[in-house]
């Protein structure tokens, strides 16, 4: 192995323990306890250690959007693989999304409350973004509708689902009617 290629393994591994550290302390206590100097002494590097990788606490947040993103698909992919027809397929889904925005609620504000500097809907948005999206469409399309545009509905039932994921956590809606929210959002939306 090359100096340069040790070199640029190193790099990315601090990289990876920047933004691993950052996500075990916003889930820990919350993204406000995220700071550079904190994360400098976490991971025992200076301040422009962290600077020389991200410019900023932004650009951490967008990082940890980033892996929950692609860590988002995976997990509704798998929620959905098992499931035998459309709509144990939607329903699973749903579960999966609320699941993931459950035990995950740092990463879920850094992909949909925070300022990650990244790009949503647009041409330029990061493939894992449009990914998580397409974990959505994949089971989603199928019970749109007929006449229904299968991009936008998918939409509309993840704004559903987010807004279920984020008033049930802010304890606006109680939790344990979160499986019913689920089985009628199947119920009214889907056409199965």
């Amino acid at each position: 192995m090359s100096v340069q290629e040790r070199k640029q393994r190193e790099r990315a591994e601090r990289e990876r323990l920047i933004v691993a550290t950052a996500r075990e302390l916003a889930e820990q206590q919350g993204w406000d306890a995220v700071t550079t100097r904190r994360l400098a002494e976490r991971i025992e590097y200076s301040q422009p250690v962290l600077y020389s990788h991200f410019r900023g606490k932004r650009e951490i947040i967008g990082a940890v959007a980033l892996q929950g993103a692609t860590e988002m698909a995976v997990a509704m992919r798998a929620a959905t693989a098992a499931a035998g027809g459309p709509r144990a397929r939607v329903t699973a889904l749903a579960r999966g999304y609320l699941d993931f925005a459950e035990r995950n609620p740092a990463v879920y504000d850094a992909l949909f409350q925070l300022d990650g500097g990244l790009p949503y809907a647009q041409e330029d948005t990061p493939e894992p973004l449009k990914d998580a999206f397409a974990a959505l469409l994949e089971t989603l399309a199928e019970v749109a509708g007929d006449g229904v545009e299968p991009g936008l509905f998918t939409e509309l039932f993840w704004a559903s689902l987010h807004g279920i994921a984020t008033l049930t956590r802010t304890r606006r809606l109680p939790p344990e009617d979160t499986g019913r929210r689920v089985e009628l959002l199947v119920d009214r939306l889907a056409v199965l």
